[in-house]
């Protein structure tokens, strides 16, 4: 979409954080495949070329001096060195395959006239990183005029039933109950003909129940958390009501879309694969699964009434899976963390939420803005915008729709109401414009 707005940011700097995409899954070497080829030949991105710097290995260690190599993008086409803005993208999910070409590089307009000789720095990211963005703005004020935190998992949650919950919302009647249907007849067929249902999934390898379950119940939350609910929904509900096999048809739609589109690996399920701690290329696998263990959770368990996922898949099983892949002792203190960042009560300023109506994530983000009473300064309050479309999912307002596969340059077109993503896209422009202007006025 062609807007008036002219093209005048500064410097645009890429930078990966290394931890794999929130689950409901796909695999970060996958994203990385499927960005390439949608990169390729189109213009997608701004840059590709990689620059690489020397990071410290543990910083908080004062006797650790080890460093290793990261690698990040830059963007300088328009920077101005004496007072031009620095916007920093935080690729947290997956590995980063440049700067992407997105609406934010047609949209951004930023009217600057510093005096100071700082750089203004600005933050955004997606997900898990755009929880970093929003804690990096809340522990740096003073470094940062603001951040764009789309589908920020910024609440740690130890039993997340609303995320199943969020699923059925997503789905509609008709298709929830279709699920929820196929859930309970795969569930009687692992108890009289376990081998046969693991291959006709393509999942011979998964021993354990709870993996081969968890499996199946991500292959359905991608279709919504993505932005593709016909992807699962169409076929699934048209089976229904001919009378036909669900469970043939769901198995078609994991092994086409999820396993084959998508590129995931039923291994990233495998908790032996899991335990293997040999550097290779499915070694990422263990990350965020660590992550969740000691500090956020996220245990997507099955609510006790209305589940459309598998009551096997409940805090037992994720409590287990810890305890088998890491060891004894290891439990994530999700009070903890959400006493040192926050939660949903964040205390921050010039934070800008977003998050898409489908999106089961949605419900560990900020999803109200902060009223305008609990800010000095009505322009330092954290503003939050929920998109509300069919498809609208994760990361809707940078990465349009579907989100998965991905589309680099987050065309909104897509999208069931392109108006909605629009309006919040403008609303996050003006934002950052504002934010950017009185940066020379204040430090935070």
């Amino acid at each position: 979409m062609k807007t008036s707005f002219s093209f005048s940011f500064s410097f645009f700097f890429t930078m990966m954080l290394w931890a794999p995409l929130s689950y409901g899954f796909v695999n970060p070497r996958t994203l990385l495949q499927l960005e390439s080829s949608s990169g390729s030949g189109g213009g997608k991105h701004l840059t590709k070329e990689e620059l690489w710097f020397d990071q410290t290995l543990d910083h908080f260690s004062p006797y650790d001096r080890r460093k290793f190599p990261q690698r990040y993008y830059e963007f300088l086409d328009y920077f101005r060195p004496s007072d031009g803005p620095i916007f920093l993208k935080i690729c947290g999910e997956s590995a980063c395959g440049g700067i992407s070409n997105d609406y934010l590089s047609n949209w951004l307009n930023v009217k600057l006239n510093r005096t100071k000789g700082d750089n203004p720095w600005f933050v955004f990211g997606v997900s898990y990183s755009g929880a970093l963005s929003a804690w990096f703005r809340v522990k740096f004020p003073h470094l940062t005029c603001g951040s764009l935190a789309s589908s920020a998992v910024v609440e740690a949650i130890y039993d997340f039933t609303e995320f199943d919950r969020q699923i059925g919302e997503s789905a509609g009647p008709q298709c929830k109950a279709a699920l929820q249907e196929t859930t309970r007849i795969i569930e009687q067929s692992l108890t009289t003909n376990g081998k046969a249902i693991r291959a006709l999934f393509g999942a011979s390898q998964l021993d354990i129940d709870g993996d081969f379950m968890y499996l199946l119940a991500d292959a359905a939350v991608i279709a919504f958390q993505y932005g593709n609910p016909d992807k699962l929904c169409s076929p699934l509900v048209q089976a229904k009501m001919n009378g036909e096999d669900l469970v043939e048809a769901y198995a078609k739609y994991v092994k086409d879309f999820y396993l084959g589109t998508l590129g995931v690996d039923v291994d990233t399920y495998n908790q032996k694969h899991l335990k293997n701690t040999a550097v290779s290329e499915g070694s990422s696998d263990r990350l965020w699964w660590f992550q969740v263990c000691t500090e956020v959770a996220y245990f997507q368990v099955a609510p006790a009434n209305d589940s459309i996922r598998s009551s096997k898949v409940d805090t037992r099983y994720h409590e287990d899976l810890c305890k088998n892949v890491f060891g004894d002792g290891i439990y994530p203190d999700v009070f903890a963390t959400n006493l040192y960042y926050g939660g949903t009560k964040i205390a921050g300023s010039k934070i800008v939420f977003t998050n898409g109506s489908q999106d089961p994530w949605r419900r560990a983000s900020k999803q109200t803005s902060s009223p305008d009473s609990e800010y000095r300064i009505a322009s330092m309050r954290m503003p939050s915008y929920v998109i509300s479309c069919r498809n609208c999912g994760h990361g809707t307002d940078l990465r349009g729709c579907p989100q998965s596969p991905l589309t680099l340059e987050g065309n909104s077109q897509n999208c069931s109401n392109p108006d909605a993503v629009n309006k919040v896209r403008q609303q996050i422009v003006e934002h950052i414009d504002l934010w950017l202007s009185e940066c020379q006025e204040t430090d935070v």
